[in-house]
């Protein structure tokens, strides 16, 4: 079997009487789309920061390509690409003035620099200031300059952060393109359709510790979670629905009644019959119920 491209294992970091990372291990194949997942203050960016050689472990082991990232490791800067989560441009350069700034740094000529603008879909922007690009398209930008120098892994921490959902889904088709370049590709998000569609395999952390990982299907199929079946409420009674529910929780909020089962076959036909159809969607579990059930739903700051 070949070397994983990341290795991690038993990593810390605390700050005082906080463990910011607590015993994480994990490991990233060669091509692979992973991500990590968790509420905000979980331990996402400390550990990639860690990883991307920014900040320095209490403890712990991290191989990237074989090299050990921390100190910085000069071997490491020129086959990987980091975009943080906050990015900082010159001022008053355009954005093909960007990244070809960000290409020089690694001696990458001016004509790859603007092959990364046209991939990330910014081609037609290149003349523009990055002040007057929009959220989504100084995201891509972001990323393009990571990217300039052809890297071999690429460390993206919640890309897609305040992007309304059409740059969003923009912004996906980018990162699967950068993907099946054959670039390994580790993200952070607090998204979980976000990860679910993009992801080979995720990590979900909460205090700052790894609590399940896996392919996002199998995370789900583990979960063994109801199927959730919502017609639109006032089509039947509360009393014929708890007649036909079989076992069923219901909830009815006004606006649905929801009948939550792992068997949804025999009160599908029951509504069918009853023409009581109107409204309905079935639903069964997905990534996010993987990570309620794992890290709580109290909301965090």
């Amino acid at each position: 079997m070949s070397t994983p491209t990341i290795e991690v294992s038993d990593l810390r970091k605390a700050y005082g009487e906080v463990k910011a990372v607590d015993g994480v291990s994990f490991e990233v194949q060669s091509g692979e789309f992973f991500g990590i997942l968790g509420p905000n203050g979980a331990g996402k960016t400390t550990t990639l920061e860690m990883i991307e050689g920014l900040r320095e472990p209490d403890s712990g082991r991290i191989a990237v390509l074989g090299e050990s990232p921390w100190p910085r490791n000069p071997k490491l800067l020129p086959r990987i690409g980091v975009q943080l989560q906050a990015s900082a441009f010159f001022e008053r350069l355009t954005a093909r003035e960007q990244i070809r700034t960000f290409a020089s740094l690694y001696g990458v000529s001016a004509k790859q620099a603007d092959e990364w603008l046209a991939i990330v879909g910014l081609e037609d922007m290149g003349n523009l200031p990055h002040e007057k690009l929009s959220g989504g398209q100084q995201q891509r930008l972001s990323i393009a300059c990571a990217l300039a120098h052809s890297p071999d892994v690429v460390f993206l921490d919640e890309p897609t952060s305040g992007l309304d959902p059409q740059a969003r889904r923009n912004l996906w088709d980018v990162l699967r393109g950068i993907n099946e370049q054959g670039r390994t590709v580790v993200l952070t998000t607090h998204y979980l359709d976000e990860a679910e569609s993009l992801c080979d395999r995720v990590a979900i952390m909460d205090h700052g510790q790894i609590l399940q990982s896996g392919p996002p299907a199998v995370l789900v199929r583990e979960l063994d979670a109801p199927t959730r079946i919502a017609i639109e409420s006032g089509i039947i009674t509360l009393a014929e629905a708890q007649a036909l529910a079989n076992g069923a929780e219901l909830d009815d909020d006004g606006v649905s009644l929801t009948f939550a089962t792992r068997q949804p076959a025999p009160i599908l036909a029951a509504l069918a019959e009853r023409d009581a159809l109107r409204g309905l969607s079935v639903r069964g579990a997905t990534l996010e119920d993987v990570f309620l059930n794992l890290t709580g739903r109290e909301y965090r700051a």
